[in-house]
Formats: C-alpha cells, structure tokens, sequence
C-alpha cells in the first residue's frame, strides 16, 4: 500500500470508532502528519479522550495517557533518576516517566498547576526533556494531544501563552446532529456485547494489523513535497499580520484583537496548509487548504480586548472576520 492508501485506511477505522466527527479526524490526522501538537476542547462527553485512543490503537505505536491533577508534580511526567545500590556499586539511573511514548495524551490538561504544564514545554518544542542536567531525546515519532473542559473553571490553572502558542492546532468537538448520536448508541452497545463475548472466549480473534510507523514518515516526506507558490506563501503572511495591525482591517478588528498571533501562527499555517492538500490529493496548496485550517491554528493565538470580551464575541469570529478581510491571492 501507498503512503496515501494507509493514511487513507487509517481515517477509515478511526472512524467507525468515532461518529459524526469527520473534521475532528482529519485534524488529528493532520497534527500527526504535520508533526504538530494538538490542543483538543469539548464538553464532557464529546469523544476527546476516545478520538485520540482510536488514533494510538490503529497505529505502531506507544501509547501513554497522563491525567493531570492538582497535586501532580514535574517528575510524574517526565520522570527522574532514582538511586540503585546493588552490593557495593551504586549509581543514579534515569526512569522515564509517562512523556515518554510516541502519542502521549495530556488529559485535562488545564487542571495542574503551571510547573507541571512547563514540565510539557521542553518535550513540545524541542522534543526532548532534561533531568539532573542530562538531555533525554524523544522517539522521531513523538506528538503532545492535550484535552481541556471549557466550563468546569473551578480547580483549574489556564495554560500560558507560551505554551498554547506550542500548540499547532486547537481544536474544537461539539455536539454530534441526532442522527449521528443514534449511531453513536448502537456504536457503543455492539463494543459492550463484543466485550461480554471476550470475556467468555467468543470473541472474534482476527484484528487489523496497525498502521506502520513508516507509513507516517514517508507521507510527511510526501507532503514536504507539496508546491505552495509565492503569492499562497504571502497570503499566508497576509492573514498573520492582520491580526498584528488590526486598524488597517476595519474597525471591528481594531476594538477586538489586543495582542496579535506570532510567527509560529504562519508556519503552522504552512504545515497544516501542505497536509490538507495532501489529504485532499492534490500537489499544490489553495486558497481552500488555509481558510479550511484557518481557525483551528489561530483561535489560542489572539489576544482579545476586554472590550470584546464583554460583548461576547469569541476568537472564531475574529478569525472570520481576518479571513473576510485579507485579500485571496
């Protein structure tokens, strides 16, 4: 099979695991291939959690899930050295802790105090972690999905700017249409009855062979070849820096947007730009490819007013209102 046949194929069983969520596939699936972190919010309930394990289950890889909690420390993540003593040798060896897998799932992530949510910061950007003054390299394949509730505030520590800044994407669940939550019911109910067959040694033993790890890197080779032209690579640039002089786009821009997005923001619309296209088979980047990513790579970059955070306006409609405003190329 083809890079593309395998991504293909991969989409495919994530999404007989996940109902009615097809754009929150794809943008899991872009984070992985466009070797980005992803920040995943919804309301409780919504799949965060099961959409990330479906990925990790489908795919050659380590899995690890950490649950963040108010009295998690640094170590818990990234771990630490203990002493050994064995007769009359003893030595400091270095035990990995749980940021140690190819997709790690940073479960409520808001939910730890800020030394903890730094203990992330290294291992995203740099892919590494160091304890006691010595550096630990992460897999090739290495990707931070972090899963936040947006209306439980109480016992929770909002991520820095630094660090949602480290997020290629954030990406939002909602509710799925009925039609789809009917699905999801009897989606859950065939895995119960499946599960009671198991347990009594009825169960179907012939499971799907994972995705290869191969398969990943040689698509992102693939998507490293994507033509993206001067005048996309401008637009690119032209949607960033709209946010950055927000008087010269209206003045609705100008009372909303206090602190603009960095130049990660541009490099991320890159990233994710080549893999759409890629996704959507084709060789060069669109116009299309960047409104589609437009938002999930811009939302957690703004810094809102408070004026606009009285009327209630939200970062998806700042981002919209960019996008009406900059020129297509």
């Amino acid at each position: 099979m083809t890079p593309r046949e395998q991504i293909e194929d991969l989409r495919t069983r994530m999404g007989k695991s996940i109902i009615g969520q097809r754009d929150v596939i794809d943008r899991l699936l872009i984070g992985l291939l466009a070797n980005g972190n992803l920040l995943i919010e919804g309301l409780p309930g919504l799949a965060k959690t099961r959409a990330i394990k479906a990925l990790a289950k489908n795919l050659e890889a380590d899995f690890s899930r950490i649950q963040f909690t108010p009295d998690l420390l640094p170590s818990d993540v990234t771990g630490t050295e203990i002493y050994y003593q064995s007769g009359d040798k003893s030595e400091f060896k270095f035990e990995p802790g749980p940021i140690f897998a190819n997709i790690v799932l940073a479960d409520e992530i808001n939910r730890a105090p800020a030394k903890v949510q730094a203990a992330l910061l290294e291992a995203m950007e740099e892919r590494q972690v160091t304890v006691a003054g010595t550096t630990h390299k992460m897999e090739p394949l290495f990707m931070v999905m972090a899963t936040q509730n947006p209306i439980e505030q109480e016992g929770t520590y909002p991520l820095p700017e630094a660090q949602m800044d480290r997020f290629l994407m954030h990406v939002l669940i909602t509710y799925p249409p009925v039609e789809d939550e009917v699905e999801v019911i009897r989606l859950v109910r065939g895995e119960e009855h499946a599960a009671m067959a198991d347990q009594h040694g009825q169960a179907a033993t012939d499971q799907p062979q994972s995705i290869p790890q191969d398969a990943i890197f040689a698509a992102r080779r693939e998507i490293g070849d994507i033509h993206v032209s001067d005048a996309m690579d401008r637009y690119m640039a032209d949607l960033v820096n709209a946010t950055r002089i927000p008087s010269e786009f209206g003045p609705d821009l100008a009372r909303w947007i206090e602190i603009g997005a960095s130049p990660r923001a541009s490099l991320a619309l890159d990233k994710c730009g080549r893999t759409h296209a890629w996704l959507a088979g084709r060789d060069y980047v669109d116009p299309m490819d960047i409104r589609a990513i437009v938002p999930d790579v811009m939302r957690h970059r703004l810094g809102l007013t408070f004026e606009a955070q009285g009327e209630g306006v939200t970062p998806d409609q700042v981002v919209a209102e960019v996008v009406k405003q900059v020129a297509l190329p």
